[in-house]
């Protein structure tokens, strides 16, 4: 079997999990990882589908998210490259707990539950990072628990702010076209367009931030720190 290329390699160690690993385990992995190719828009799979396996993002973007009977969106992760996601079904054997679509062209790779079972069973370091996965993906449901149950749209509308501030190329400037629109805006957050719109407004006219044709310029990073802080 061909040895697994140094790109793979270095994609899989920037998975948090899997960073600590040999590359004994990591060339494991990659041989084991085939590839797949999304364009912007397309669903990679469905909620309570059979378990698709574990996904690690190559290149682009990808959404988890789940849909209300309604056809309400609740985006529970935007995932970029050496993201991950499908751990729950891939340990637990279920069906997929939610959708995922791609949010920009996108490559994945993607490992099979019973190469993963296999290799756990060879590898006991692989088998304690999936629990650390596990753990880390309790943690950022918790986090949104708390935000839902105890912070305002404002507040949630802030850090949401602060966060994608922090990834932006450009210090302090957000690319409005990254969240193409208060919708997508208010799927992150478990609310409705309107009230995104209206915490808009509200943080603009706190002087903290300011409208730039297609950017949000943080005007006032502490203030909106202490926004997001204030449930």
């Amino acid at each position: 079997m061909a040895e697994p290329s140094a790109s793979v390699l270095d994609l899989l160690r920037r998975v948090p999990y899997f960073a600590g690993l040999s590359d004994e385990v990591l060339a494991a992995l990659a041989r084991a990882a085939g590839t797949r190719r999304y364009g912007r828009g397309q669903i990679i799979f469905l909620e309570g589908d059979p378990c698709a396996g574990l996904f690690i993002v190559g290149s682009g973007e990808v959404k988890v998210f789940k849909l209300s009977a309604q056809g309400r969106e609740q985006i529970l992760q935007q995932l970029g490259p050496g993201g991950t996601f499908n751990e729950v079904a891939v340990l637990d054997g279920g069906p997929n707990p939610a959708s995922v679509a791609a949010t920009a062209d996108a490559e994945l790779y993607y490992i099979a539950r019973a190469e993963i079972r296999r290799l756990a069973r060879s590898y006991p370091d692989l088998a304690w990072a999936l629990i650390e996965s596990m753990a880390r993906r309790t943690r950022h449901l918790v986090g949104m628990v708390e935000d839902l149950a105890l912070r305002s749209v404002k507040a949630r509308l802030a850090r949401l702010l602060l966060a994608e501030a922090a990834r932006a190329s450009d210090r302090g400037e957000i690319d409005r076209s990254r969240m193409v629109s208060q919708a997508e805006m208010a799927a992150r957050l478990g609310t409705v367009r309107e009230m995104v719109g209206r915490a808009l407004r509200d943080l603009a006219d706190d002087g903290l931030i300011e409208f730039d044709r297609h950017r949000i310029v943080v005007a006032n990073r502490d203030g909106l720190a202490l926004a997001a802080d204030l449930g």
